[in-house]
């Protein structure tokens, strides 16, 4: 009898684990192929990008068929997560990558998260929004207002795309500075993002 009952407890707890992973929600989206999300900067010497080579991000929404309500601009999403590992921040040039590592404290703070608590959607000429949530960078969270365009991307995908100016100083961030001080990073960067979110397994960028 104890054996049985030991048996029912581990297979009620394994459904119930399984009733919580993303892809048994119902309206659960997640990142798929040609995601992207990059960084766009200014210096006293020139201008510099750099892009995040690895993305985790997760839309959860109690409606099942939250990709047509959304493009048709109806509120359904549930949460909304993006991360990113500081250390996968890529510029192109490897002083740039460690003077970015060293501004972002990426030993302290590994990752950078973007959490949405709220956001509208109308349908015009194209389907727009704005997210509210909070940004997660170097160990400080702010809030913080990121405006969307919805669309349809290959295979039922949906895409989300936009940019937002982030000013590093409000996260107590210090720009970097090269050469000995005589090239000085600008303390605003532009987050861009062009993702695809859909039903199924996903895929990390």
């Amino acid at each position: 009898m104890r054996s049985l009952i030991s048996h029912l407890s581990i297979s009620a707890a394994a459904l119930l684990l399984i009733a919580a992973t993303p892809s048994s929600i119902p309206g659960a989206l997640t990142l798929g192929e040609g995601s992207r999300l990059w960084f766009d900067g200014t210096s006293t010497l020139r201008s510099w990008s750099c892009s995040a080579d690895k993305i985790d991000a997760t839309l959860n929404s109690p409606v099942d068929d939250v990709i047509d309500h959304t493009l048709d601009g109806k509120k359904v999403a549930g949460t909304v997560q993006v991360d990113f590992p500081v250390s996968k921040l890529e510029c192109k040039n490897g002083t740039m990558n460690e003077h970015m590592g060293k501004a972002l404290k990426t030993k302290e703070f590994t990752n950078i998260r973007f959490t949405m608590t709220s956001y509208d959607v109308a349908k015009g000429s194209a389907v727009t929004g704005t997210l509210q949530g909070t940004l997660q960078l170097a160990g400080k969270t702010m809030p913080i207002s990121v405006p969307v365009t919805f669309g349809t991307a290959a295979d039922g995908a949906m895409r989300v795309t936009g940019k937002v100016p982030v000013k590093m100083t409000d996260w107590e961030v210090k720009p970097p500075t090269l050469m000995l001080g005589s090239i000085k990073v600008g303390p605003v960067v532009t987050v861009n993002f062009d993702l695809q979110l859909q039903k199924g397994t996903t895929v990390t960028q």
